[in-house]
């Protein structure tokens, strides 16, 4: 029997690790067939180059323009409940 206890205790996780097959000879294959097809010119391999940089330049070009918006917008807004207030107060 077991101490009674006031809490539970957390289970232990369990994973479900399927290691990957590594082939070093598939590996160079498909490199020699590559090298092949890129001299032959019918390589069907289309060159991506990502533009992350760019993507996180427009991004926060993007929020900084939102942010003057909403900053402006926001000064708009309190200037006319000061005014509405004075009015209301002084006449």
């Amino acid at each position: 029997m077991g101490i009674p206890r006031f809490f539970k205790l957390p289970k232990y996780n369990e994973f479900n690790y399927i290691p990957r097959y590594y082939d070093p000879q598939k590996e160079a294959r498909e490199e020699r067939l590559k090298k092949i097809k890129q001299e032959a010119g019918v390589s069907d391999d289309i060159n991506y180059t990502p533009n992350i940089k760019g993507q996180f330049r427009r991004f926060h070009r993007a929020a900084k323009r939102e942010k003057k918006v909403s900053n402006l917008r926001l000064l708009i807004i309190l200037i006319f409940l000061f005014l509405a207030f004075y009015y209301l107060i002084y006449y």
